[in-house]
């Protein structure tokens, strides 16, 4: 058992902790890990946390800070994909033709994107935009917080995300400082922290003019035609297109029409 005073191991039947002396609570073990109270950083944190009550961010907050982040991405995805489409797909008439060259470079942009926003922000500032906006933030509990922890943590959202990110969700349920795969590898735990209302400030900021340049930037990005034909992948994946009263959408064998509304004057 972990004494809830010094954080040090002792024995299972011990009334006291053999290191600091002071009793300890019955059941304290089970007690924080039902979520009646809410557990320390274990033994070894950093000293400035390993001080201080920290509580483990819950896991509602991180699901709130998952989506603000991925809206927030969402806007930068938007501008890449538009200029990956419209460089190595082409437009013919009123249809959009993706070609495998123009999908697989939207796929590495997205991956790299959201790697890096991940992995850059955690390192240095502790907290993404979405962690910052709710009030949450990574730290380390083994040692300080390092890029290539935030590195390993971020790396394993492939593991975490199975299932979308069911497995993940499973393992923090099920783990008493609430840590997700990629955590327990890392070596690091989410907890709650009070920013400052300026961080706030610019993080609401930051995520809002995301949206408002994606949504300004991507019309005037497929507006021009750079189509460069690729040399390799050049065969159609995908066509999007419309006409009057329809839109359709082809993918290989799969093909859907949808009705549009007419304007009856």
């Amino acid at each position: 058992m972990e004494c809830p005073f010094c954080h040090r191991q002792t024995g299972l039947y011990s009334k006291q902790c053999k290191n600091c002396g002071k009793p300890i609570p019955p059941g304290q073990h089970l007690l924080e890990e039902s979520g009646v109270l809410e557990p320390v950083l274990p033994a070894g944190g950093p000293a400035a946390y390993a001080q201080g009550q920290c509580r483990y961010a819950r896991l509602g907050d991180r699901f709130i800070a998952f989506v603000l982040d991925t809206l927030f991405l969402f806007g930068l995805f938007a501008i890449v994909d538009a200029w990956a489409f419209m460089r190595w797909g082409s437009v013919e008439g009123n249809e959009l033709q993706l070609t495998a060259a123009s999908l697989l470079a939207a796929l590495m942009l997205n991956t790299t994107l959201l790697f890096l926003y991940g992995w850059l922000l955690e390192a240095a500032c502790g907290a993404t935009i979405g962690k910052a906006m709710v009030g949450i933030k990574v730290v380390g509990t083994a040692l300080p917080r390092s890029f290539s922890a935030c590195a390993v943590r971020n790396l394993l959202r492939v593991v975490d995300g199975l299932g979308f990110y069911l497995l993940g969700t499973f393992v923090a349920v099920c783990s008493a400082a609430r840590q997700r795969v990629g955590d327990m590898y890392a070596r690091t735990a989410v907890i709650e922290e009070s920013f400052g209302s300026g961080v706030r400030i610019a993080a609401v900021a930051l995520w809002a003019v995301s949206l408002a340049v994606a949504a300004w930037g991507v019309p005037r990005i497929c507006s021009v035609n750079r189509f460069v034909s690729p040399p390799y992948l050049s065969q159609v994946i995908i066509r999007v297109g419309r006409s009057e009263n329809a839109a359709h959408f082809r993918a290989g064998g799969l093909t859907v029409h949808v009705q549009l509304a007419s304007t009856v004057r």
